[in-house]
């Protein structure tokens, strides 16, 4: 019989305030007591400064590193620096995360992530998006040990990276419905568990689109627990199929084209209004939802050109060949694209 690991955090503490009970936390992990912080300028002045001082206070040897990339220097820098270090925690956005997470990996020491904004399901997934050479990687890491998720601090961020965030969990939706289709089409590998987590998520999220609001606790506190639930379906499954599809195709072509990318959850919500309609499914409650919720739905919204649209729809195709969506094989026409685009309101 076929077996395959699923890695899972131990523990998952989701509250305000949570920054000052580091120490006890990592130590309730069992955790030996030579701590690596890896943190960026200004999550070092939010959050950093904060967890050091729990940490010691709970008699931690503790070191920082600050990165400004998630690049394959900053990791290999983090990689040199945790040498004497027993386990790593980022403290920070999505790139702090990465390296944080991708570091731990390399050196085979335990990670433990507190994020600082809530724009992704990167906190808590085992993979890393580090850029190298040829542009933005998508790499297996390992799993978090632990993740500490202070919603007060993570609600003082900007409400734009939240309402990110819900945009990358709304995506699920035609992230299932490319999973599906490739199953269908080319006997892919297909979990109903991990599935119906992801959509799970997309679905709360959706339900409560006209609740979540800037400077609400309550709204941070279901952000994270629904960005939670999709990086557990994606550690279930294997692979970022219950979160990614044609709709991220469509952003990481936007960032290979575009001078000035939005934030990937925006550019990918965009993506899912036009997806869902090749699906031939409902985009226009779609686009309502990322209303609702303050994400951009259109390109002006996005800042990006029409015609950067046009042409990342023409390439998406050819991101990860290897992972079927409804974009085929060959991809969209020129007029095709250019009609869908109009069609779902993205460009006038």
């Amino acid at each position: 019989m076929d077996s395959r690991k699923i890695q899972m955090p131990r523990e998952v503490h989701i509250g305000p305030d949570l920054i000052f009970e580091t120490g006890n936390i990592c130590n309730d992990l069992r955790l030996e007591k030579q701590a690596l912080i890896v943190t960026g300028n200004n999550t070092y002045d939010i959050a950093g400064k904060k967890a050091i001082e729990s940490l010691e206070d709970s008699d931690f040897d503790v070191d920082y590193i600050k990165v400004k990339e998630a690049d394959i220097d900053s990791v290999k820098k983090v990689e040199e620096t945790s040498s004497d270090f027993s386990f790593i925690l980022g403290i920070g956005g999505g790139k702090v995360i990465d390296v944080a997470k991708m570091a731990s990996t390399n050196r085979g020491i335990h990670f433990i992530s507190l994020p600082t904004t809530a724009s992704h399901d990167g906190i808590v997934s085992p993979l890393a998006s580090i850029k190298n050479s040829k542009g933005s990687s998508s790499m297996k890491a390992q799993s978090p040990l632990g993740v500490i998720a202070d919603t007060n601090i993570i609600t003082n961020s900007s409400f734009r990276l939240l309402a990110a965030g819900c945009a990358d969990v709304v995506s699920n939706f035609t992230a299932i419905k490319d999973w599906k289709l490739a199953k269908r089409l080319k006997n892919v590998y297909y979990s109903e568990s991990a599935a119906s987590l992801s959509e799970m998520s997309s679905k709360l999220i959706t339900k409560y689109s006209g609740s979540i609001k800037e400077g609400l606790e309550e709204s941070t506190r279901l952000v994270v627990k629904t960005l939670f639930s999709s990086g557990m379906a994606i550690s279930i499954a294997g692979s970022s199929r219950p979160a990614s599809g044609s709709e991220h195709k469509f952003s990481h072509a936007l960032d290979q084209i575009s001078d000035k990318p939005a934030l990937h959850g925006e550019q990918c919500g965009v993506g899912t209004i036009m997806m869902m309609h090749l699906h031939g499914g409902d985009w226009k409650f779609i686009r309502d939802k990322l209303k609702n919720i303050g994400a951009p739905t259109n390109a002006e919204e996005l800042g990006i050109d029409s015609e950067i649209i046009i042409e990342s729809l023409l390439n998406a195709h050819k991101i990860r060949p290897e992972r079927y969506t409804i974009l085929g094989d060959n991809g969209l026409s020129k007029e095709a694209a250019k009609n869908l685009a109009i069609k779902t309101e993205v460009i006038s």
